[in-house]
C-alpha cells in the first residue's frame, strides 16, 4: 500500500459500499474498526503457519494439562503474543457462507483472552446479527481478506495513521470530537522532542530502563512515537515500557491491540477514567505525556474527585477546577506520579488552564501549587488550526520535578504561533503543519534558554499577584439642626463601616510591596479608601499574549484620508467605464 491515506480510503469505501442503507453512517466505525483489527491479527497468524500450529498445540495438550496452563504453552510454540485455536479466520469463514454466523462466533471465541477482551470492548456482537440477516457478514469478511495488513506490508506507524484517519472520518460522521481520539502527529513529534530534550546524559549506555505513561492514551500514538524517538535519537538499547489508560472503549481496544501486535505488555493499557478510577494507583513513571480533551465536563467523576481532594495526600488536594473543564485535573494526576529521582511531563492544553479563574478559585490554586513548587518549566504557544476538530489556540506545557540549575525558579515562554507551513489540503479544521525544520528550531530555542523575539524567561513570582480588597466608607444621609448632611457610619469600635456597593479590588504583583502600590496607585484617586488585608488572596495566571504583544502605531488621519480619496477616484473611474461615460 502506497500510504496510509490510500489504505484508509480503501477501508472507508468498503464500509460505505457494504454498510450503506443497512446502518447509519455514524455506526460505520463501530463495525469497520474491529474488522480492521481482526484482519491485522489474521495476517500476523498466517506467518510461519502460526494459526495451524496453535490449533495443533491446543489439540495436543488440551486433555493433558489444566486449561489455565494452555495459553503459555501455545504462545511459546508459535512465538507470538496471541493465538486463535478455532479452524477459522476471515478468509476461511467465506468458504462456508451458509454457516458464517455460527462460524464467526467460534472464530472470535478461539482467540486468546487478550484479544477477546479487545473485541468485547468494540462491542461488535450488537451488529453481527443484523449483518448476517442481510447477507452482509459474508461480504464484509470477503472484502477485508483482499487487503494484506501484515506488518511487513503495513508497518505499525502506518497502521496507527490508518486507524487515526478512519477515526477522524467516522467522528465527523457522528459529530463527535475527533480531538478526543488522537493528536496530530506533528504536534506529538514536537511534544516528544521537548519531553526528551533535557538530561539525556543519564539515558545512554546499557541497562537503561524507563517508563512512558499516558493517562488519556487514545489509540496509543503518543506512547509509540515516544518509544520510537527514544530508541532512534537517544538510546537504541534502552528498555522502554509503555503504559496508559483510556476511557473510550473503542480507542482503548485499538490501543491494546497495537500493544499486543508490537510485543508490548497488553495489560499495561487499562480501561476506565483516570480521574475516578486510577488503574495505576501508587505507581510512578519517568515520562508522562498526554492531550486531555479540551473543555470537557468531569461531572461524572465529581464524587470521587472531590472526595480525594479532601485528603491531605490526594491527587487533587491542590484544588479542583470548575466542573465544565477537567484539563487541570489530568495534570495534577500526572504530577502525583512523578518519580523522586525526577520525571518529565508534557501536556497539550487550550488557553483555559493559563488564566481561567480568579485568585482563590480552583484553577488559580492549582496554578499556584504548580508554580510555587517550581514544577513548570516551559509553555509553548502553538500555531492555530493545528487540530482536526478545532482552530482554537493550543499550548504545550513542560513540567518536571528536576529542573536544571539554570532553570530553577524560572519559567520559559516560547511563542511558536508562526512556526508552521500551510497545508495544500485541509484535514477537517487542520491546515497548519509543524515541519521537522520548525521542530528543530523550537528545540533550539528551548535548549538555548535565552531571551529572543520568540522566547521570554520570567521568575516564578512574575505570574503571581495578590488580590487586594479596597474599601470605602458607608455614608448615610441624615438631618442635623434642620439641614441634611452626610455621615460616615461607624462600628462599636469607632471604625468606619465599609460600603459593599463601593468595594473594589486591585491586583498587586507579587514583586511589589502592597502598601507602596496602594499609596501610589489608589490613595491619590480615592482618598477616603483603605485596604482590608484580611481579605487578601494570592492568585496566579499566565496571560501569554500580553508578554509577546508588539505595539503597532495607528495610522495618521492624513494617511487614512488620502487612501479614502484614492479609492473614491478609482471607484468613480470604474463607474464611468461601466456606464460608458
Amino acid at each position: 500500500m502506497a500510504n496510509y491515506q490510500e489504505l484508509a480510503n480503501l477501508v472507508w469505501n468498503v464500509a460505505d459500499d457494504v454498510l450503506r442503507g443497512l446502518f447509519k453512517p455514524h455506526e460505520y466505525g463501530d463495525i469497520t474498526l474491529p474488522f480492521l483489527v481482526l484482519r491485522r491479527l489474521d495476517c500476523i497468524l498466517d506467518e510461519d503457519d502460526r494459526k495451524d500450529k496453535a490449533i495443533q498445540t491446543y489439540k495436543q495438550f488440551k486433555d493433558h494439562v489444566p486449561e489455565e496452563a494452555l495459553p503459555p504453552i501455545i504462545l511459546k510454540e508459535i512465538n507470538a503474543s496471541f493465538y486463535n485455536t478455532s479452524q477459522y479466520d476471515l478468509s476461511r469463514l467465506t468458504e462456508d457462507p451458509t454457516n458464517i454466523h455460527l462460524n464467526f462466533e467460534n472464530y472470535l471465541n478461539g482467540f486468546s483472552q487478550d484479544v477477546r477482551d479487545i473485541i468485547e470492548n468494540f462491542n461488535l456482537d450488537r451488529f453481527i446479527e443484523r449483518l448476517n440477516q442481510n447477507n452482509r457478514l459474508f461480504i464484509f469478511c470477503d472484502k477485508f481478506t483482499e487487503v494484506d495488513l501484515h506488518p511487513n506490508q503495513v508497518d505499525n506507524r502506518t497502521m496507527g495513521l490508518v486507524f487515526e484517519e478512519l477515526l477522524r472520518k467516522f467522528s465527523e460522521m457522528s459529530n463527535e470530537t475527533s480531538g478526543e481520539h488522537y493528536t496530530p502527529r506533528d504536534v506529538v513529534q514536537l511534544l516528544v522532542s521537548l519531553l526528551f530534550a533535557e538530561h539525556r546524559e543519564n539515558l545512554r549506555g546499557q541497562g537503561v530502563i524507563r517508563s512512558i505513561f499516558d493517562p488519556c492514551c487514545g489509540t496509543g500514538g503518543m506512547l509509540t512515537i515516544g518509544k520510537k524517538y527514544f530508541r532512534e535519537q537517544i538510546n537504541p538499547n534502552a528498555d522502554i515500557r509503555l503504559l496508559g489508560q483510556e476511557l473510550n472503549a473503542q480507542t482503548y481496544a485499538i490501543c491494546k491491540s497495537d500493544m499486543l501486535i508490537t510485543g508490548e505488555d497488553p495489560d499495561s493499557i487499562q480501561h476506565g477514567s483516570s480521574l475516578s478510577n486510577d488503574r495505576f494507583q501508587g505507581q510512578r513513571f519517568d515520562y508522562m505525556i498526554t492531550n486531555p480533551p479540551f473543555g470537557v465536563s468531569w461531572k461524572s467523576d465529581e464524587v470521587a474527585v472531590k472526595a480525594e481532594a479532601q485528603t491531605a495526600n490526594g491527587r487533587f488536594s491542590a484544588g479542583t477546577p470548575r466542573s465544565s473543564d477537567g484539563a487541570l485535573l489530568f495534570l495534577q494526576h500526572m504530577l502525583s506520579k512523578m518519580e523522586a529521582r525526577g520525571s518529565r511531563v508534557g501536556i497539550v492544553f487550550n488557553g483555559s488552564p493559563l488564566f481561567t479563574g480568579d485568585a482563590g478559585s480552583g484553577e488559580s490554586e492549582i496554578r499556584r501549587w504548580i508554580i510555587e513548587n517550581d514544577y513548570l518549566e516551559c509553555i509553548i504557544a502553538l500555531p492555530e488550526k493545528l487540530f482536526f476538530n478545532t482552530s482554537i489556540a493550543t499550548y504545550i506545557w513542560i513540567l518536571t520535578n528536576r529542573k536544571s540549575e539554570a532553570r530553577r525558579g524560572k519559567i520559559q515562554l516560547i511563542n511558536a504561533v508562526d512556526f508552521h507551513d500551510e497545508m495544500k489540503r485541509n484535514l477537517g479544521a487542520k491546515n497548519a503543519l509543524i515541519s521537522d525544520n520548525h521542530i528543530r528550531q523550537l528545540i533550539q530555542l528551548y535548549t538555548n534558554f535565552e531571551e529572543t523575539e520568540h522566547c521570554k524567561i520570567y521568575p516564578n513570582d512574575f505570574f503571581g499577584y495578590t488580590k487586594v480588597t479596597v474599601e470605602r466608607p458607608l455614608i448615610e444621609k441624615c438631618e442635623v439642626l434642620g439641614e441634611e448632611t452626610e455621615v460616615v457610619v461607624r462600628d462599636k469600635q469607632g471604625n468606619p463601616k465599609p460600603d459593599s456597593k463601593l468595594r473594589d479590588y486591585e491586583r498587586v504583583p507579587l514583586t511589589e510591596n502592597i502598601e507602596d502600590y496602594y499609596q501610589r496607585e489608589v490613595k491619590p484617586h480615592v482618598p477616603d479608601s483603605w485596604i482590608d488585608r484580611k481579605r487578601d488572596k494570592v492568585g496566579y495566571e499566565i496571560n501569554f499574549n500580553r508578554y509577546f504583544y508588539q505595539y503597532t502605531p495607528l495610522r495618521s488621519l492624513k494617511e487614512i484620508a488620502d487612501e479614502i480619496l484614492a479609492l473614491e477616484r478609482k471607484s468613480e473611474g470604474l463607474l464611468n467605464e461601466v456606464l460608458g461615460f
